[in-house]
């Protein structure tokens, strides 16, 4: 057992007995045997009568790897897969997706809906003639797969079949035993990082004399906890509530809400700070993919549009997105900040302030401009910038040069990445503030305004928030002066709308800067150029800009950081066969990213179902930016390079000339996702999301004001990546922790004036 890790990161059984916990899915027996079935032969255990037939070279040292041989007999239905996979297809799952895995799996477990569903495949010639999916041979249900993955008249059946293979692999791949170990890791190359050294890792905990963790509190002590905090509560037993006096009321503690708080706090304003997730620091963290995705990521990283196009990634614990990200400090371009101040009409975006909180926020969170080790996945993409003479910078980060870690997306063991958790927000505890983590916002309280001469009808008493604690029973009112959504993108809009507004551009203007893949394999060789292995070293370290003939930018080509399970979920599902050897290679397999500015937009308007579309222009930028990546690759030496396209679209590159390269590229396509009506389709990811709350210079161009205030309700402000008037094009946590800078120094001011006149004060630029 890790025991030193905090014990919601350390993993183990999620149930079914191992631990006298059971599973809660209720899939019946019948379902349950068809989901068994399919996981079988989306993994299935292979035949080991040749090992070393499976390889490509090492015959002798392979076919002795008991490792390997065990990886290859094993199984994705044994040691309770299935039931994991069903326990988290029904706790993430939207409720749609679940009913339609339902019903094919219910299909799959008769006789006639898998002559349905199979056709001739369940047809045997003797009795009873036909087959229902579980009594397939394994050959045939591998056939049926590949049937409709590939298959698109059909779609739900294609998705249905997606949503069980990117379930299953990622719980095969990530899970872990109470020993922290997983039988696959050996086989693949695999370990996770050691702990760090205890003499560098502070025992104190940073935010400790601010924090209350409402996760270990109850009724009782959470008023006590509060009262010690210097708060006025007072208990409304006819509501079930306990009502919280402050100054500012912030709801998400990341790179919006950890920066305002900060700036809020030190101007003398009580402040209190809501987040949903739970509080950990670089002692805490366990390095393992499956429990830190489980609790650091909305959703438990498991979140997709709900129209299936786009996976999506955001930060759920204190500090946000900033305790995962990875750590890439890239200024928003100068072209960028002209086109919002002239074209979007908001000034500030052009000026010296800007630029100076833009300077604040740099030297606050501690950017280093070069780095002295780059990891296997950097030394490629800078190799193959280099080959063949293309630009290739160091990516900016807030940590230090030599920082080493692939596993800062799972939180930095290290505590070198200076996320708003280790700064901002130690700042904000120090001039008094109370955070209090585990701690969900339902809706902003909110009345007619009677202001005199104001266009806003409404405004903003406060919050009504809940523990996620089932200890805790009472809700809690916070009522404030000034009252801030920074919960990211794709949370503030519900919370504005469940709370009563109504203006049109909350929710839309949802920006994510898609992303799709270019993997090249580099075999692992004593003449190997480049060293260690794909999950090691600083996760972006470096960056090249793709660009037109006339130099206009189309993408940015950096590195991402898988785990296994992350790895297995993106990979293309041929066979089980080519599943087992593509993981095989994982440890060397250098994955490069294209990132677009993203012109297309989406709309989210109920937590947790966003949808998405790509503009014809996304989709060429994307195209570009995939053949440059693969050009990258080959470039640096790769034998062999893909995408992830539903074909698996790949090339073997020894040997290869010009001719058959261009040929190679020309295939190369940036399809929509599994739910679009073609047969070879892409899985399209996202950790940037933008705009949904644009600023605009009036209600009609915006849903807040160029002071981050709501158009429709005084007092409520918005200070995350939602009012950002368009996609960055960059990583945004520059851009979105210099806009919270500005907006709440501008706030500051307003609240430290005699007659508290923000519009006065703002309107004077």
């Amino acid at each position: 057992m890790r025991e030193e890790c905090h014990p919601l990161l350390r993993g183990g059984s999620r149930g079914g007995g191992e631990d006298g916990k059971e599973y809660k899915h209720r899939l019946s027996s019948g379902e349950m045997e068809a989901l068994a079935s399919v996981c079988e032969a989306l993994l299935p255990p292979l035949p080991l009568d040749d090992p070393a037939s499976y390889y490509e070279g090492k015959n002798e040292e392979l076919s002795g790897n008991k490792a390997v041989q065990s990886f290859y007999q094993a199984s994705g239905a044994e040691s309770g897969i299935p039931d994991e996979v069903a326990e988290l297809l029904v706790k993430r799952g939207f409720i749609e997706a679940i009913i339609l895995v339902r019903v094919v799996l219910w299909i799959l477990s008769t006789r006639l809906g898998s002559l349905l569903l199979c056709g001739s495949l369940c047809l045997g010639d003797k009795w009873p003639f036909v087959y229902k999916f579980s009594c397939l041979p394994l050959e045939k249900r591998e056939r049926v797969l590949q049937w409709w993955f590939r298959h698109w008249f059909l779609t739900p059946i294609r998705l249905a079949f997606l949503y069980i293979k990117i379930l299953c692999v990622f719980i095969f791949f990530s899970r872990v035993d109470e020993n922290a170990e997983n039988p696959a890791w050996k086989a693949i190359g695999y370990e996770v990082e050691p702990a760090a050294n205890p003499e560098r890792v502070p025992e104190e905990r940073p935010l400790h004399k601010g924090i209350i963790e409402t996760m270990y509190q109850t009724d009782t002590s959470l008023l006590d906890s509060l009262a010690d905090k210097g708060l006025e509560v007072t208990h409304d037993s006819k509501n079930n509530l306990y009502k919280i006096k402050c100054d500012v009321v912030i709801v998400g503690s990341g790179c919006g809400g950890g920066v305002a708080a900060a700036v809020l706090a030190g101007s003398g304003q009580k402040v209190i700070v809501l987040e949903k997730g739970n509080y950990f620091t670089a002692s805490d963290y366990s390095s393992l993919e499956g429990p830190s995705q489980d609790q650091l990521y909305e959703s438990g990283g498991i979140l997709a549009t709900f129209d299936g196009k786009v996976m999506l990634q955001a930060g759920s614990t204190v500090g946000g997105g900033s305790a995962v990200n990875w750590s890439a400090c890239i200024r928003p371009p100068d072209s960028l900040l002209q086109e919002w101040a002239k074209d979007q009409k908001i000034a500030f975006f052009g000026g010296c302030e800007y630029v100076s909180a833009m300077n604040a926020v740099w030297e606050r969170i501690g950017v280093t401009e070069s780095c002295v080790e780059e990891g296997f996945q950097n030394q490629v993409l800078r190799k193959g910038c280099e080959n063949l003479g293309l630009a290739v910078h160091f990516t900016p980060r807030n940590s230090s040069e030599k920082h080493y870690c692939g596993s800062c997306g799972y939180g930095c063991k290290k505590g070198e990445k200076k996320g708003t958790d280790t700064t901002w927000l130690v700042d904000t505890v120090d001039h008094g503030a109370v955070i209090l983590s585990g701690c969900k916002a339902e809706r902003f309280v909110l009345a007619k305004s009677y202001k005199s001469g104001s266009m806003r009808k409404k405004k903003c008493l406060g919050v009504v928030a809940k523990s996620l604690s089932n200890n805790i029973t009472k809700r809690l009112q916070i009522e404030a002066k000034v009252t801030i959504s920074a919960c990211g993108a794709l949370l503030t809009p519900p919370l504005m709308i469940s709370s009563g507004l109504k203006n049109r551009h909350i929710g839309r203007n949802l920006h994510l800067h898609p992303v799709l893949m270019a993997w090249g394999y580099f075999p692992d060789s004593i003449n190997s150029e480049f060293k260690g292995k794909s999950y090691e070293g600083g996760i972006i370290t470096s960056v090249h800009e793709v660009v037109s003939e006339d130099s206009r930018p189309r993408a940015i080509i950096e590195t991402p950081a898988l785990g296994p399970g992350s790895f297995a979920a993106l990979c293309p599902w041929e066979s089980g066969l080519d599943m087992k050897k593509r993981m095989l290679r994982f440890s060397r397999t250098a994955h490069l990213i294209t990132i677009i500015r993203d012109k297309g937009s989406g709309v989210i308007r109920t937590e947790g179902r966003a949808s998405y579309e790509l503009d014809a222009s996304d989709k060429e930028n994307m195209k570009a930016g995939l053949r440059q990546a693969l050009r990258i690759l080959i470039a640096a030496g790769a034998v062999e390079v893909g995408t992830h396209r539903s074909d698996g679209l790949r090339l073997k590159c020894e040997g290869i000339d010009k001719e058959g390269l261009e040929e190679f590229l020309d295939k190369v396509s940036a399809e929509e996702g599994p739910q679009s009506l073609v047969e070879k389709w892409t899985p399209y990811s996202s950790a940037h999301q933008m705009g949904s709350c644009r600023m605009g210079i009036n209600e009609n161009e915006g849903a807040v004001d160029q002071n981050g205030e709501s158009w429709e309700a005084e007092g409520l402000f918005v200070c995350d990546g939602s009012v950002l008037p368009s996609a960055v094009g960059v990583n945004p946590m520059i851009t979105i922790e210099s806009t919270a800078y500005y907006l709440s120094k501008r706030l500051a001011q307003s609240l430290r004036s005699p007659l508290n006149q923000l519009h006065t004060i703002c309107q004077r630029d």
